[in-house]
């Protein structure tokens, strides 16, 4: 009779140096689009809301990144999102492994830039 090989799943194990989670998210994958678009939106409407002073804000290109992928993704609930960012890595690379309370995600101006995100969509189709 041949002797059993089973792989080891010792979870505990320490990696020499961790994943990069740009290895972990595919080139053609959904999320990188979504990236590359909002990236070439204007966005100084919703800079313009941001007051200054007080903490330090979460990039409104991040935060307009990651609801626009949680739309895409069928999430509209901002605590869902909230969730998604400890267990999901595309959110988590969408965010930098930042983690926005669902406040922050629901405040987020976003409503006036889905036309634009639209046609950034469409001239580059």
């Amino acid at each position: 009779m041949a002797k059993l090989a089973i792989k080891s799943d010792n979870r505990k194990q320490n990696l020499l140096l961790p994943p990069s989670l740009d290895e972990l998210v595919p080139e053609n994958h959904m999320v990188r689009v979504v990236d590359a678009v909002i990236d070439r939106l204007d966005i100084c409407d919703i800079l313009s809301t941001y007051r200054g002073g007080g903490n330090s804000a979460f990039n409104p290109r991040m935060m307009l990144k990651v609801l626009v992928f949680a739309y895409l993704s069928n999430v509209y609930s901002s605590r869902r999102i909230k969730e998604l960012f400890k267990r999901n890595i595309y959110f988590m690379w969408l965010a930098g492994m930042k983690r926005p309370g669902f406040r922050r995600l629901y405040t987020t101006p976003h409503l006036s830039f889905y036309t634009k995100i639209i046609s950034v969509v469409a001239n580059a189709a």
